[in-house]
């Protein structure tokens, strides 16, 4: 239990980055990239609210990741994964 805290804790952290860069202030021109990272928070949070409380620890945190990764540039990924 104290490890899925800790992904939990680690996910919430990556969406607060995400977050913290589209409010900064500046303009983001590359909407081929927001679309997707959207689209992956979208999902992430549409598991996370399932009505009977049936979500994937490791869906969400894939989908975060890949959000993250996107925004920031920091590998190469495939949009559609």
């Amino acid at each position: 239990m104290h490890s899925e805290k800790m992904r939990l804790r680690k996910i919430q952290h990556l969406a607060h980055e995400i977050t913290d860069e589209m409010n900064k202030g500046e303009e983001l021109a590359h909407l081929e990239t927001l679309i997707p990272v959207i689209d992956n928070l979208s999902r992430a949070i549409g598991d996370l609210t399932d009505s009977y409380g049936q979500y994937s620890l490791d869906y969400v945190e894939e989908k975060v990741k890949h959000a993250h990764a996107l925004l920031f540039n920091k590998e190469k990924v495939d949009v559609y994964l």
